[in-house]
């Protein structure tokens, strides 16, 4: 790895990771264009390829809680004097942490079980590029059913909170896009577009940092780490970190007033040409 793969792989994943277009799918095409290009087979990677990935989600993590500080300390605020003042069951706001709580239980019933068939699909991404097709359908295909709800709302329950919770779960795919599976299943169960993005980002939280720990357990071991090339793994964390707060800011302003019909088309564009190339050229 150098510094200068280190830096668009952390711009791709900065976009990307909130963007509703799959960090994952577009890290795995960022992977294996930069293996072409230096003669390597696809399927090579080793620990150091997947500390990478566990430190460029770290980066879009530190984005996210930056961005949201205000929000995580009013939400704590709220709900510790909920508590004191034993109105949780009457105050929707209160709630909102135990609604991610119960989406973060929601993702790890759907995630767990299916996470090692998905993270073998990273070396194929023929497969990943299909998966991406399907991540552009079903975000057609939620403006639609969402644009036949006449009354969008901001509160949360919990039947809409699990279902976001397993949409986030089934995300483990590489290719099927988190932000854009959690955000299309806020707006099919009613709510609104910008609660739909906050839910989705404060819900990345929780699952981002047990998903970095636990891998981070699975390591090899201090000695490994030794090895890599920690200026490009920390420049390229710091450029993820960069870019996803601007792109939470920017995108925030842009699904309040805009449809997902764009990335959709994107998705296919990009889904389309990897499962082509993948399949018939490479």
């Amino acid at each position: 790895m150098d510094l200068s793969q280190a830096v668009i792989t952390g711009i791709i994943q900065g976009l990307t990771e909130f963007l509703p277009v799959s960090s994952s799918g577009h890290l795995v095409l960022t992977a294996s264009i930069y293996k072409m290009l230096t003669g390597q087979p696809l399927s090579s990677g080793g620990s150091q390829e997947v500390f990478f990935d566990i430190m460029l989600h770290v980066g879009t993590l530190v984005a996210v809680i930056i961005y949201f500080r205000k929000d995580i300390q009013h939400l704590f605020s709220v709900f510790l004097n909920a508590l004191r003042n034993k109105t949780l069951k009457t105050d929707p706001e209160a709630k909102f942490l135990l609604y991610i709580s119960a989406g973060t239980l929601a993702t790890i019933v759907v995630a767990f079980p299916l996470k090692d068939f998905f993270e073998s699909l990273i070396h194929q991404p023929s497969i990943v590029g299909l998966i991406l097709i399907i991540t552009g359908i079903l975000l057609f295909y939620t403006e639609i059913l969402s644009s036949k709800i006449e009354k969008k709302v901001k509160n949360l329950n919990w039947k809409k909170s699990i279902i976001i919770g397993l949409a986030q779960g089934l995300a483990v795919a590489p290719g099927l896009s988190r932000s854009g599976s959690t955000i299309a299943a806020g707006l099919a169960t009613g709510l609104d577009r910008v609660t739909s993005a906050r839910y989705s980002f404060l819900l990345s939280i929780p699952i981002i940092i047990m998903a970095a720990l636990f891998h981070a357990l699975e390591m090899t071991g201090i000695k490994e780490l030794a090895t890599y090339n920690w200026y490009a793994i920390l420049l390229g964390t710091l450029v993820a970190g960069i870019v996803g707060y601007f792109c939470i800011k920017y995108f925030i302003i842009f699904i309040s007033k805009h449809r997902l019909n764009v990335f959709a088309i994107y998705c296919w564009i990009v889904g389309v040409s990897m499962f082509v190339y993948f399949t018939f050229f490479a």
